[in-house]
Formats: C-alpha cells, sequence, structure tokens
C-alpha cells in the first residue's frame, strides 16, 4: 500500500492576528509621537487612533491609558536613537563621521520637542526605560569617547553638552508650530557639530556638561 503524502499543517490564524496586532500598535506609537510632537501631551487619543487607522478600541486593546502610550513611545524612541548610534558606529569610517549621523537621526525623532512632554508624565525609574535609557547613554558616550579617542572631538565637552544642545536646537521656538522647522535644524546642528572637532578655536567656561550632572538638575 502507497504511503499517503503528509499534508503540510496549516498556520495558525491566530500568527496572523499577532503580525497583525503588532502593525497596529507600532502604527499607534507612531502616530502618538508624531501628535505628541505636534499638539502637545493632552493630544485626544481618539485623534491618535485615527492618525493611527485604527479604532478607538484597538488603541485600548494595547495601551490602557495615556500614560502607558507615553511609556511606550519613550521607549520607542530611545531605542530607535540608540540603534541609530550603534549602526552609525559600526558603517561610518571615523567616529566623528558616526557623531555627526547619530545627531541628525536623532533630530530626526524631534527629541527636543518631546523630552518636556515625556518628562512630565512617564516614570522614568521605570525598569524597561531605565535600560533603554542606560542603552542610550552608554552608545552616546561610547561614541564621543572614540571620537576623542582618534583626535577628532575636542576634549573639553562630555555627553550633557551634547545632549543640551540637540535637545535645545531641535524644540521648535514658542509660537511657531513645527511647520518647516526641520529645514533649519539640520543646518544649525552642522554648525554645532563644526564646533565640536578639534583643534578648538575657543576656551570654553565652566566644566564639562556629563549626564550625571544633568539627571541632578532639578
Amino acid at each position: 500500500m502507497a504511503a499517503t503524502a503528509a499534508v503540510p499543517a496549516a498556520k495558525p490564524a491566530h500568527h496572523r492576528l499577532r503580525a497583525d496586532a503588532l502593525r497596529n500598535r507600532e502604527r499607534i506609537v507612531a502616530a502618538a509621537r508624531e501628535m505628541l510632537v505636534e499638539y502637545g501631551i493632552d493630544v485626544p487619543l481618539d485623534e491618535i487612533a485615527r492618525r493611527a487607522g485604527v479604532g478607538n478600541a484597538t488603541l485600548y486593546r494595547h495601551f490602557a491609558d495615556r500614560c502607558e502610550l507615553v511609556h511606550h513611545v519613550s521607549l520607542s524612541v530611545m531605542s530607535r536613537i540608540a540603534e541609530q548610534a550603534e549602526r552609525a558606529r559600526a558603517e561610518e569610517p571615523d567616529a566623528f563621521l558616526a557623531l555627526r549621523r547619530f545627531v541628525h537621526a536623532a533630530a530626526d525623532e524631534r527629541i527636543g520637542a518631546l523630552c518636556p512632554l515625556l518628562a512630565e508624565s512617564v516614570a522614568r525609574r521605570h525598569p524597561d526605560l531605565a535600560e533603554a535609557r542606560d542603552r542610550l547613554e552608554a552608545t552616546t558616550e561610547e561614541l564621543m569617547a572614540a571620537a576623542r579617542d582618534e583626535g577628532l572631538l575636542r576634549s573639553d565637552i562630555a555627553a550633557g553638552d551634547l545632549m543640551v544642545a540637540l535637545t535645545q536646537l531641535t524644540r521648535p521656538l514658542p509660537g511657531s508650530g513645527c511647520a518647516n522647522f526641520d529645514q533649519f535644524v539640520h543646518r544649525h546642528l552642522q554648525l554645532f557639530l563644526d564646533g565640536l572637532m578639534t583643534p578648538a578655536r575657543s576656551e570654553l567656561s565652566g566644566a564639562a556638561v556629563t549626564l550625571e550632572d544633568l539627571r541632578r538638575t532639578p
């Protein structure tokens, strides 16, 4: 008697649903990031759902409330920026070019506009946020140390100096909204980055600002 050919098992429907759910979740987080920048922390959640192309029920199925959604926006932003830093270091021919690429990528995340919003609503000591922050800070420190070791980055600055400038230069001017702001951000970031190169053209007042200094600031 001839053997019967085995019939491939059908993929369970829940695998497809999980993939769809993951895409919906990613769309919601991306839409929330955009709308937090544009409209602030009080943007209606149904507007976020509408921009994401999902229903309100789908949003609440993934995120119980505004605090949880902002929490995941924070994680997403920090993870994306850390990944950009790691990728730049691996792909660029020198550490300063990698630093330039990382800074411009962080600007594209609108970090200056998001930082004050996220700080108001997020429990920054939550373990997964602390882990994401530590990863981002470590990659930034390593990138700057490599550029310094290669003789490309001036020695009188620290990662805190970079973060202060990055957040300030990527924060929209009061009352200006975000329209057409990006076209100016990258231009001024490039000027700032030129000022970080060695040899230094001037002596800086005070001491280099570290990330620990920033955490101690009220």
